[in-house]
C-alpha cells in the first residue's frame, strides 16, 4: 500500500505541481485549500505526511500544526511547512509549533518530493 500525503496550499498553482509530483513519486494524494479543510481531512483519514502552507486563510499553517501537535491520535504525524516566508525567524516559529521540516518558496520541487521520502523513510525526528 503507498503512502499518503496531505497537501495543504491556498494556491491552485502549487497545489497541482505537488500532487503531480508526489504522484510521481508513488504517493496518494489528497488536498485541502485552507486550514479549516486540512482538519477536516485529517479527521476523516490520517495521512502518512502533511505538506502544510503557512499563509492560508480561515486557519493559517502554524494553528493547523499546533492543533496537529495538540491531538494525541495525530501528534506523530510528520508536518512539512511551506511557506514564502524564508526569514529565519518564521522557520523557528514554524519548528517551535512541531513542524519536522520547513522549506521556501519558491522551492525546487525535487527538493519537496526528496525532504518527503527522507522523512517517511527515517520517521519523524
Amino acid at each position: 500500500m503507498s503512502q499518503e500525503i496531505l497537501i495543504v496550499d491556498d494556491e491552485d498553482n502549487i497545489v497541482l505541481s505537488l500532487e503531480f509530483l508526489m504522484k510521481q513519486a508513488g504517493f496518494e494524494v489528497r488536498t485541502a485549500q485552507d486550514g479549516e479543510q486540512a482538519i477536516e481531512a485529517l479527521e476523516a483519514r490520517i495521512p502518512d505526511l502533511v505538506l502544510l502552507d503557512v499563509m492560508m486563510p480561515r486557519k493559517d499553517g502554524y494553528e493547523v500544526c499546533q492543533e496537529i501537535r495538540q491531538r494525541s491520535e495525530w501528534a506523530h504525524l510528520p508536518v512539512v511547512m511551506l511557506t514564502a516566508k524564508g526569514r529565519d525567524v518564521e522557520r523557528e516559529k514554524g519548528l517551535a509549533m512541531g513542524a519536522d521540516d520547513y522549506i521556501t518558496k519558491p522551492f525546487s520541487t525535487q527538493e519537496v518530493v526528496e525532504t518527503v521520502q527522507h522523512i517517511l523513510a527515517n520517521g519523524a525526528q
